[in-house]
């Protein structure tokens, strides 16, 4: 069984074209960046989610093509507000906050997901509206700095490697695995920036 695993990553790999690399290198440089604080990150997000909203309108993955476009416009935003001063500092959502963020964005993905699996031929309409709808909610966490953002990421990545491996675009679900990596050395290297800051 791993044999046929690693077979199927390398013939996947193979057979990845320019734009789906061009934007998983991009994306990687996001994450990175993100994750070291740097407001660069959302140059290299929106050009990678310019590739990635053609990539999975093409796949049948209409809520993740919607999704990249949100990307595009949140990365002017979070430009515009990591440059300022307020920008920079790492801050908490408190819990009731979460818990009325994650319980409209699941009830917009069920309305989403059961117009898609009525009027499209989506391929996985609950888990892309539902992934949808969530990183939606996380990139507004990212772009406003609240530490919490990653603990979402961590959660959609690990969905999205399962949802883009199933569409045959293994690439982009190796990106999402690097992403979910990523995500856990974000969360740990903010949560020692947001001691250093409290202690300040």
């Amino acid at each position: 069984m791993p044999e046929d695993l690693l077979a199927r990553l390398l013939q996947g790999l193979a057979a990845t074209s320019p734009a789906e690399a061009g934007a998983v290198v991009l994306g990687l440089a996001y994450v990175v960046l993100a994750a070291r604080r740097s407001r660069w990150c959302w140059v290299a997000g929106a050009l990678s989610s310019l590739i990635l909203a053609v990539l999975a309108w093409q796949a049948r993955l209409p809520m993740q093509a919607v999704l990249n476009i949100w990307y595009v416009l949140m990365s002017a935003y979070g430009w515009y507000h990591w440059s300022r001063e307020s920008g920079t500092v790492i801050r908490l959502w408190p819990a009731w906050k979460h818990l009325a963020g994650v319980a409209a964005s699941l009830i917009v993905a069920a309305s989403a997901a059961s117009w898609l699996s009525a009027g499209t031929q989506a391929a996985w309409p609950y888990l892309d509206s539902a992934t949808t709808l969530l990183s939606l909610l996380a990139t507004w966490l990212v772009a406003r700095m609240v530490l919490e953002n990653w603990i979402y990421w961590i959660v959609i990545d690990a969905v999205l490697v399962f949802l883009f491996a199933a569409q045959g675009l293994v690439f982009v679900a190796l990106q999402f695995v690097i992403y979910l990596v990523v995500a856990v050395v974000g969360f740990i290297s903010w949560i020692r920036l947001y001691r250093q800051q409290s202690r300040a």
